[in-house]
């Protein structure tokens, strides 16, 4: 009877050992969207600013997550119609609602290089010169490796 006990206790033993080591550590799993701070001093464009149509920007962000970012993208495209994101927390002087001719339109995205838990992004961008002027929405959005995006939309001006 004692070969039966022993051989129990080693199976109970092996069982439990495999369970335990197949648990996830629920501390480790990434639940918190990434961040955009987009009133650090050092930010470009910022809500309600102007580009000029014709130049050369920097765009400048900094971008933090609790584990590891992956990846942003930025949008740029007029805000004619007066349509909202509702990401602004300050209005901003419209101009009167119009039809778009030869609106400015800038999409892209890039990596994060090394997963790093904060990024200071900096993106040469050109408004030409023939685009429209008046009011555009700039989309800024940052996802982390786990896949929690975050968005932040300003209202620029282009003149």
């Amino acid at each position: 009877m004692k070969k039966h006990s022993i051989k129990r206790i080693i199976s109970t033993i092996a069982i439990a050992s495999a369970l335990l080591s197949c648990s996830k550590d629920s501390e480790t799993t990434d639940t918190e969207y990434p961040v955009i701070a987009v009133s650090d001093a050092d930010t470009y464009p910022v809500q309600c600013g102007t580009l000029v149509r014709g130049e050369t920007f920097e765009f400048r962000a900094r971008f933090s997550d609790n584990v590891a970012l992956g990846s942003f993208s930025l949008d740029v495209h007029h805000n004619f119609d007066h349509h909202t994101h509702s990401t602004e927390v300050e209005d901003c002087d419209l101009d009167p609602v119009k039809t778009p001719e030869n609106p400015f339109l800038y999409i892209d995205s890039f990596d994060i290089p090394d997963a790093p838990q904060t990024y200071d992004a900096r993106v040469e961008i050109t408004v030409p010169a023939e685009v429209d002027p008046g009011d555009y929405h700039f989309m800024i959005r940052v996802t982390d490796r786990e896949g929690w995006q975050t968005m932040k939309g300003l209202s620029i001006k282009i003149q």
